[in-house]
């Protein structure tokens, strides 16, 4: 497989709203991959139609190498957890497992049962009298248990207090390098993706503005200051990406698979939380995918 998810033009209307606008994007497999963008970019709609619960209106997705489009075998390669990590209130947690295993034909027992016994959670207890934090953990539960390929989690941790998403993500890390699953993390919170994530993806108003793995991405960008220059003086090569000015001095962030060529300025690499808010600026601003300037323009 050469990903786990594949999306063309993908695009999502609800009456006279679009939700999701010419969506392109492929992931490969093997980690975890942060998913953020701000309210209304259609991270939701996209997870969504990723898991098989909402259909496209335009364009074209491949999860796992089929459409998702709700058959009982796809379902059961993907597991989901929602923004609002639901259960259901008056089941208690054996109730949760119970139904899990008969909604999901590669049901782990064992895994579940541990899990459980791990948490410290009462299986006698009401869904609905659980904390916040536990709630999102007998979901999660419920979604590794199934043993899917894929895991997608769309701001599960998002309304939990510090403690509860910590325990919440050593959870997930634990499970994923035990089955060896590949996750989708959508999650607002930047500390969050620092923490857990080897491969980003930004999107913005539905375009994606920046994917690759945190690494590479963190080793190619640079912010450069200097005495105030045009953006078109900048050297050959150097992938423009925001830039700022004031009377005397200019400050650029660019990026550049090869080393940054030495000039008269100072430079640094961006922090992963300064690469994303720069990256969702530049989107709401210009809504467009940086430029390369060609070899052999003139500075």
């Amino acid at each position: 497989m050469t990903a786990i998810l594949q999306a063309h033009a993908l695009g999502k209307r609800y009456g006279q709203r679009q939700a999701l606008t010419d969506c392109t994007l492929e992931l490969p497999p093997g980690h975890v991959i942060g998913l953020v963008g701000p309210n209304g970019a259609g991270k939701t709609t996209l997870l969504q139609i990723a898991c098989g619960m909402l259909a496209p209106t335009t364009g074209q997705i491949e999860v796992l190498g089929e459409r998702p489009d709700g058959a009982t075998s796809q379902l059961a390669r993907v597991g989901y957890v929602a923004q609002d990590t639901p259960t259901y209130a008056n089941l208690s947690v054996a109730d949760h497992l119970t139904l899990g295993a008969k909604m999901n034909p590669g049901w782990d027992a064992k895994l579940a049962q541990a899990r459980i016994e791990q948490l410290g959670l009462n299986p006698k207890q009401k869904a609905g009298k659980l904390s916040g934090g536990q709630r999102a953990q007998l979901a999660l539960t419920l979604a590794v248990a199934k043993r899917p390929e894929l895991l997608i989690l769309d701001e599960p941790v998002a309304s939990l207090d510090p403690l509860a998403r910590r325990d919440f993500l050593r959870h997930l890390m634990e499970s994923v390098a035990e089955h060896d699953t590949s996750v989708i993390l959508s999650s607002h919170l930047i500390s969050d993706l620092e923490r857990v994530c080897d491969y980003l993806v930004v999107l913005v108003s539905s375009r994606v503005q920046l994917a690759g793995e945190v690494d590479d991405l963190l080793a190619q960008h640079h912010r450069i200051v200097c005495t105030r220059r045009r953006e078109a003086d900048l050297p050959a090569g150097l992938q423009l990406v925001s830039a700022e000015h004031t009377d005397r001095q200019s400050t650029f962030v660019v990026r550049t698979p090869s080393p940054l060529p030495a000039d008269d300025w100072t430079a640094e690499h961006l922090e992963l939380e300064d690469l994303v808010l720069t990256y969702l600026e530049r989107g709401l601003d210009h809504g467009a995918p940086a430029t390369t300037r060609p070899r052999g323009e003139a500075r």
